[in-house]
């Protein structure tokens, strides 16, 4: 059985996702769920599921990312994941991070990459005219929302969509994507899957 870490920042909805898909014959459990922020929602829902949670709150580490990562660090280890999933954390990891994890650290990215890294992907889309958005699953590298893919989800733009209501259908399909790209992941198959 893998041991699965998750990071987040915010409500923790697509934690939630992951947390209620590894069950059964699931080839991951949860073992912590780890916020930068002490107020995040989604520690309440991990701890009430019965994952052990922490939070290291990066603004009281100024710009020293390194230090923050550190602290963050001490937990992840005492954990002794065998992989880390990003789900809706909201700080950019430095290269020393990601390297300690390389090959076995996930994010979800709210767009269709290699399209819109980075934030705005929604507004992005739609101010782009384009026919569809969606989300990816793929491996954490060092540079920002790239790495090999491991899925994608697509949803059509719509007439009068705006950022919000395009941003509200392609969570639904993340909270789909990211639970069967991790099954993959753990299960040792790599091929990206490709949702309607």
């Amino acid at each position: 059985m893998k041991r699965v870490a998750i990071l987040i920042s915010g409500g923790g909805s697509n934690m939630v996702a992951l947390v209620n898909s590894m069950t059964g014959d699931h080839p991951g459990r949860p073992v912590l769920v780890a916020s930068n922020d002490p107020a995040a929602g989604g520690l309440a829902k991990a701890a009430a599921a019965g994952i052990a949670t922490a939070a290291v709150d990066h603004r009281t580490f100024g710009k020293d990312r390194a230090a923050f990562e550190g602290a963050l660090l001490h937990h992840i280890e005492a954990a002794n994941p065998d992989v880390l999933c990003l789900a809706g954390f909201m700080r950019v990891l430095t290269p020393a991070f990601v390297a300690r994890f390389e090959g076995r650290m996930l994010n979800i990215h709210p767009s269709l990459l290699p399209k819109y890294p980075g934030l705005h992907t929604h507004q992005r889309a739609l101010d782009a005219g384009d026919a569809e958005a969606g989300c990816t699953v793929h491996e954490v590298t060092a540079v920002l929302d790239d790495g090999p893919i491991l899925g994608q989800a697509r949803v059509p733009v719509l007439p009068g969509d705006t950022a919000d209501s395009l941003a509200a259908r392609v969570l639904v399909q993340e909270h789909r994507l990211y639970p069967a790209a991790l099954r993959n992941y753990l299960s040792g198959n790599r091929t990206p899957i490709a949702l309607p």
